[in-house]
């Protein structure tokens, strides 16, 4: 499909800077089929029903983002997938002035080794020293705020609180599961009350999430890899809950790619532990999810592409138009959607 199919005009002011206080006050608009309704986050447990199961990513946001120098110019990484246990790929500005065997010194006593650089731009980092990576991390990076947002107000100590979910347990995102940002434990409470399961999975969300999609068409667009894990108890129990006439519904897209990722043909999901490039567009059956909650995302993005894919790319863009002239709030510090296409 032409890629400009999944554009819209958004205004700047419609882009969050930081999420609603309290995450569960934050808006939700609620699709059902062609139906919208305007609610709030809070509302949730009154708008599924007893015995539906949300599934929520449990990755942990690392402080990927790091600043240093390889002799006198200045370079900045991303990192991007973790491929052993000191080495990263990382997405790299200033890279024409780094070369394969070049010392990046990032500061703090924090330094690494320029590896090979793959095909989508990327260079490899071996981290130097034995202190486990994720420490030197703490010491030397901060966190990694999307590119719309980092490019109008610099991360600050707030963001290390609001840019983590409340599941976030397995350390290695680059990138929060955001959709999860909005609830709250008192949230949670209140759907365990109204007889709403919850389940956790692990996908590591990498920088590539980001990268704008440049082919014209979907078919040319290679989709960036992510690790992931559904647990064998937890794929035993969702796969109950469909039996039983529950809901699977994904919180963020995150959740959903994995969950299909992990899904036969019948929709039985299965037990998962590797990497996922699954990039889902109009077209594709879905055979684990019966719903999904997720932010409102960007023009031409996967993301785009991924909701257009469950609820019809001509539904979707009269919702996200609805939302605008709404004065909704977009993109990761956002407000949020309820996507269920049977209604």
């Amino acid at each position: 499909m032409r890629v400009d199919l999944f554009d819209f005009d958004l205004p700047p002011d419609r882009i969050a800077l930081r999420p609603a206080n309290p995450r569960d006050s934050a808006r939700l608009l609620v699709a059902r089929g062609a139906a919208l309704e305007d609610r709030i986050v809070s509302e949730l447990p009154a708008l599924l029903r007893p015995g539906d199961v949300l599934v929520f990513n449990d990755t942990r946001v690392i402080p990927a983002q790091l600043e240093g120098r390889r002799g006198e110019a200045r370079v900045g990484a991303t990192l991007h997938k973790r491929e052993g246990p000191r080495e990263w790929r990382a997405f790299v500005r200033n890279a024409r002035r780094v070369r394969t065997g070049d010392r990046i010194d990032f500061g703090s006593g924090v330094s690494a080794v320029a590896g090979e650089r793959g095909a989508d731009g990327s260079l490899g980092l071996r981290f130097e020293g034995e202190e486990p990576v994720e420490r030197l991390l703490e010491r030397a990076g901060r966190m990694p705020l999307p590119p719309y947002i980092a490019a109008r107000r610099e991360a600050d100590s707030r963001d290390s609180d609001d840019y983590q979910t409340l599941f976030a347990k397995e350390e290695g995102a680059v990138a929060a599961p955001t959709a999860a940002l909005h609830f709250t434990p008192s949230l949670v409470e209140a759907l365990g009350a109204a007889g709403i399961g919850l389940e956790t999975l692990t996908l590591h969300v990498g920088a590539g999430t980001f990268l704008p999609v440049k082919a014209q068409d979907t078919a040319d667009h290679v989709m960036h890899s992510e690790w992931g894990r559904i647990a064998p108890e937890a794929a035993a129990r969702l796969n109950a809950v469909r039996a039983g006439g529950g809901r699977v519904i994904a919180v963020g897209t995150t959740s959903l790619r994995l969950l299909e990722s992990a899904a036969a043909p019948d929709g039985t999901i299965g037990a998962f532990e590797g990497d996922t490039d699954i990039f889902i567009t109009p077209g594709y059956r879905f055979r684990a999810i019966d719903g999904l909650v997720t932010n409102f995302h960007l023009p031409k993005s996967t993301l785009f592409m991924l909701v257009s894919a469950l609820m019809g790319r001509e539904r979707m863009q009269a919702a996200y138009a609805h939302a605008i002239a709404g004065g909704y709030r977009f993109y990761s510090y956002g407000d949020a959607s309820l996507l269920l296409p049977g209604g």
